[in-house]
This record gives C-alpha cells, structure tokens and sequence, in this order.
C-alpha cells in the first residue's frame, strides 16, 4: 500500500467535515467561513482538461440553483491559483460562463487528504472527482465518487442537497427516483407497539414499514 494511501483518512457520513484552512482563488479561506451554509466541496483532477471544464462550466451555469438553495459551491484540485485563475478565464471565453464560486489550489494535498481524494490506482498525483454535501453545522451528510473519465451530473446534485434539505426540514426520506413534487418515505416506526398504530395514522402505508407521505 502506498504511502498516500496510507496517511489519508476518509471522512464519515453524519460525523464533522475534516476542517481546512487553504489558499483559493478568492483568496485564504477555511471551512468554518461556510458555517450557517450549505456547502458543496468537489474535487477535479487538474485544470485545463476537457471532462473537469464542461463540468465547472455546468456547475456555474447552476449558480442560481444552488444560491436558492443557500449551497456555496467549493472546487479543489492539486494546481496553483495561477494555473486556477488561468484555466477560469479559458472556461469563461471558450463556453461562455461566468465562474463566481472560489477554487482551493491544494499544492501541499492537504485538503485532498483529509478528504480521501487522492485515490492511487487512479493517479498518485491528481484528485479523483468527489462530492461532499456539508450541512450547515458543518457535518457530512453525503459523498460521491466518480472515475476521472465520468463527469458528474449537476442535476443529481441538486437532487441529493433536495433531499437533504427536505429530511432535515421535515424529517422525511425519499424513495428511488424522487424528485422534488413526488410523495416521500414517511420512516418506519421503531417500536411493535407504533408498527400496530401506522395502519392508522393517515398515510399511504403499503405494509407496517412502507408508507408514504400523503
């Protein structure tokens, strides 16, 4: 096992975001800034490469979506801020989109492995994709990983922080494919006594473990 391998950890669902303190393309920034946000913290494998220039070019045409939603959008990589600055500008004249969200340039890997991000079997010197949802106390609620050659999907981004937002809200989950408007997983009841009442309690109950919200 390498030595990369080795020293990086692997951040946990529901437990505290590894904390940070990085240089950025709107200058010094730690994660404790994005407290009282949503923070959606992704990693690209290097600049200037096609699949991570369509992917920052969906992700600020997004922009809105994500600020009606109070998500901050947070992208790393192990490149310098000049290389950073100089690929925005490139992805702004050649795809026609204005980039508004800060970059970590992450040339010490520090961010890259508090994260897990540096994944050996696909490269030893560039981030794989990953997404890190962080709620507003600063705990992550999820993650994904993606091979370099897969660009990501906006559009189930947008759909995890929904339902993200929708259970912390109202406690809900939600089934496959749910999209925001479709009915939702009431939880199932901890207890014999409560299963015996869920028949009861006014939902769409298919089985004592399955109901949906009304």
């Amino acid at each position: 096992m390498s030595e990369l391998s080795t020293n990086q950890s692997l951040p946990r669902l529901n437990e505290a975001a590894p904390d940070f303190s990085a240089n950025s393309t709107h200058g010094p920034i730690k994660l404790t800034d994005y407290k009282g946000k949503w923070l959606v913290l992704f990693s690209h494998p290097a600049d200037f490469t096609p699949v991570c220039s369509t992917e920052f070019a969906e992700f600020a045409r997004r922009q809105a979506d994500f600020e009606k939603r109070n998500v901050q959008l947070l992208g790393v990589s192990i490149d310098s801020v000049y290389a950073h600055i100089a690929w925005i500008r490139s992805i702004e004249q050649l795809l026609e989109v204005k980039v508004q969200f800060p970059v970590i340039a992450d040339l010490d890997m520090k961010v890259a492995q508090a994260y897990g991000m540096i994944h050996p079997g696909a490269s030893a010197t560039a981030t794989v994709r990953c997404v890190f949802v962080i709620d507003p106390n600063q705990n992550v609620r999820a993650m994904v990983y993606y091979p370099m050659t897969t660009g990501r999907n906006i559009d189930e981004i947008v759909r995890v922080i929904d339902s993200l937002q929708l259970n912390a809200e109202k406690g809900l989950a939600t089934p496959a494919n749910w999209k925001p408007g479709d009915r939702c997983i009431v939880p199932p009841p901890p207890t014999q006594a409560a299963a015996e009442k869920r028949a009861s309690e006014g939902h769409d109950t298919k089985d004592w473990y399955l109901s949906y919200s009304k």
